[in-house]
């Protein structure tokens, strides 16, 4: 890809989001923030989700034990 090609392209999307609305800027940013998937799970995978999941269920089982 040669320089000019991408300097046309950024040009080409800097015009188009210049172009929307402040309205649909906002909601299009949202609507990516929280489809974004959550920070451990993105950077070190499933097996810290799988910690958090498995310390929540044995909180979960002391409290219904000491109750």
């Amino acid at each position: 890809m040669s320089p000019n090609d991408y300097v046309k392209f950024m040009t080409q999307q800097i015009v188009s989001y210049i172009d929307k609305p402040k309205e649909m800027r906002k909601e299009t940013r949202l609507q990516r923030k929280t489809e974004r998937t959550p920070f451990v799970n993105h950077w070190f995978g499933v097996i810290p989700y799988g910690f958090q999941l498995f310390f929540k269920k044995s909180k979960s089982k002391k409290k219904r034990v000491t109750k």
